[in-house]
């Protein structure tokens, strides 16, 4: 994170507060005119609500910068999404949840989905900061070239500018030539 630019952090503050918005408003931790929440707000509620919004800027902020072919990680999105999903099931109002209402009822929301979103906070917060974690490690240990980056490669490679013409292929390879049957570095 101490090489993040102006645009890293403006992209997580941004995403933060929409990430903040978006749990906190539909749940009810946010007090609205657009919904009431049949339940109080619990104590926890408030800084889980916080904590996963950071995270979740913070995640984002992460793929500032990168071509798409490096962005596109497939489950791991995916899990970093449904770690958000998560955050908001964990804040919201039990018996405001229709879908548990539905699958459980009034009573059964209340005797046992709401004893269960302390839990779902724990696991939310968990899988985001390990998302989080996972994509820090990532770009230190696989830095993306800023001339890669001005060149559109998705790879790293700065393109032909810094290919100097030599083989990749070592001059005393059994092969004796390049493009035998063994798959080449270039």
């Amino acid at each position: 994170m101490r090489t993040w630019t102006p645009r890293h952090w403006a992209v997580a503050v941004v995403v933060a507060l929409l990430a903040g918005v978006a749990v906190g408003v539909p749940t009810g931790v946010v007090p609205t005119d657009l919904y009431t929440r049949m339940t109080p707000v619990l104590w926890w509620n408030y800084p889980v609500w916080a904590a996963s919004s950071l995270l979740m800027g913070l995640l984002a902020a992460t793929y500032v910068g990168q071509h798409l072919a490096v962005r596109s990680q497939g489950p791991r999105g995916r899990r970093a999404m449904f770690a958000g999903v998560l955050a908001a099931f964990a804040v919201g109002c039990p018996i405001c949840n229709k879908l548990v209402v539905m699958a459980i009822g009034v009573s059964g929301a209340l005797s046992y989905w709401a004893p269960a979103q302390p839990v779902l906070a724990i696991a939310s917060l968990a899988l985001l900061a390990h998302a989080f974690t996972r994509r820090l490690r990532l770009a230190a240990a696989c830095p993306v070239r800023v001339a890669a980056l001005s060149t559109g490669d998705p790879v790293g490679h700065a393109g032909s500018a810094e290919y100097d013409g030599r083989s990749l292929v070592p001059e005393g390879s059994p092969s004796g030539r390049e493009g035998s049957g063994r798959a080449s570095a270039g």
